[in-house]
């Protein structure tokens, strides 16, 4: 479904039709971009996708389309004031965190629970590494407030399966549906499944088939001791298919060798700057891919998802290194000089090894902390006579 080449990026960017975007945006089927993996990686910038459409026709800074590139941007300025914060609950939720399992239960990871839109957004998870968002809401909302799953548990599992997997989007969004970065819990019915929905996503007379009311009290009432779910067996030793890795293709990647570097400058392609370079780059500059052991120790990810990846760095390097940053930084002593673009998901260890262009951002940069999106949306949102070219 989504091939990891700047062409096909393209191809999203050139059907995007802004005004179809924003009246049906949150249908299954509606007129969505599909720009999400390419934008998490780098392969295109947000800068770029308004630049081209606005080439276009005009697309005013109040345009939802605008409007939505913004909670991207968003989200990175809350991991950027907050850290490692953004991995624990913000604030209370509807209750105490201890009161949620630390596992996510073997029927949703196998999409097997019989409700028709949880188990189809599984199952497109993994035959896609996607979702739309109103398909997450609804995955998040049903596994943490009609589950009882801690918010954490549940966004760590979907982060490693999803192509566009972005710590700070993914994980603040489990925390705006779990109510403890919104201000109430986000809840959904059958009817509102109906309403979004293709016909074999509904699911009348289930769990989910009540009122809101009901839902909502569902939502701050704990499980009894004898409802909390017992844990599943583990999925990632029980199927392959469905199995997160630390571990790229190891046929693709080599270890740290400084005879490679000696004296060269290097540019590093990592997994959230794979843009073409190779024009914008001095002369025999040597592009080398990296993978950081210690990120992905952290945050393992699906075989489809390393696959997307490592067939976009193969596109810009044949040579690609994985090791430690320890490793990595020993080797990268021997070049004349190294440079990279700076990403969150990356930090602290890119700086060790590399100076760090900033990446191509759409807003300017907000540096007081906004606790709301429409407190930063005011001080970040773009003036109507503000150029968008990249």
């Amino acid at each position: 479904m989504f091939l990891p080449t700047p062409s096909a990026a393209r191809a999203l960017i050139d059907a995007i039709e802004p005004d179809a975007y924003a009246q049906t945006r949150n249908f299954l089927d509606g007129a969505v971009t599909g720009l999400s993996p390419y934008i998490t990686h780098g392969i295109v910038s947000l800068p770029e996708v308004l630049a081209a459409v606005r080439a276009r026709q005009p697309v005013h800074a109040q345009h939802k389309l605008v409007y939505e590139f913004g909670w991207r941007e968003y989200f990175r300025h809350v991991w950027r004031m907050r850290g490692e914060g953004i991995f624990s609950s913000l604030h209370p939720g509807p209750l105490p965190d201890e009161a949620y399992a630390t596992h996510v239960p073997v029927d949703i990871r196998e999409g097997t629970t019989g409700i028709p839109v949880i188990d189809k957004a599984v199952q497109t998870l993994y035959q896609t590494g996607y979702l739309h968002n109103h398909a997450r809401m609804w995955l998040a909302s049903y596994v943490v407030h009609m589950r009882k799953v801690y918010w954490r548990v549940a966004a760590d599992w979907l982060y490693g399966h999803l192509l566009d997997g972005d710590l700070a989007s993914n994980h603040l969004s489990w925390q705006w549906v779990a109510g403890t970065g919104s201000h109430k819990p986000y809840l959904f019915n059958a009817d509102n499944v109906a309403r979004y929905a293709p016909p074999d996503w509904h699911s009348p007379g289930t769990l989910i088939d009540d009122s809101y009311d009901s839902l909502e009290l569902l939502a701050k009432t704990p499980l009894r001791l004898e409802q909390v779910p017992k844990p599943g067996p583990d999925l990632s030793a029980r199927s392959h298919e469905h199995a997160l890795t630390c571990e790229p293709p190891s046929m693709h990647v080599g270890l740290p060798n400084a005879s490679v570097v000696a004296g060269r400058d290097v540019w590093l392609v990592h997994p959230w700057n794979m843009a073409q370079t190779a024009n914008k780059l001095p002369k025999d500059t040597l592009v080398l891919g990296v993978f950081l052991s210690d990120f992905h120790e952290r945050w393992p990810w699906s075989e489809r998802r390393w696959g997307f990846v490592t067939d976009r760095m193969m596109q810009l390097t044949t040579l690609i290194w994985q090791g430690n940053a320890q490793a990595l930084a020993q080797a990268l002593q021997a070049a004349r000089s190294v440079r990279s673009t700076f990403d969150q998901h990356l930090d602290p260890w890119l700086q060790q090894l590399a100076t760090c262009e900033p990446p191509a951002a759409l807003f300017p940069a907000v540096d007081r902390r906004c606790d709301s999106f429409s407190q930063w949306w005011r001080q970040a949102a773009l003036p109507q006579s503000v150029p968008t070219v990249p």
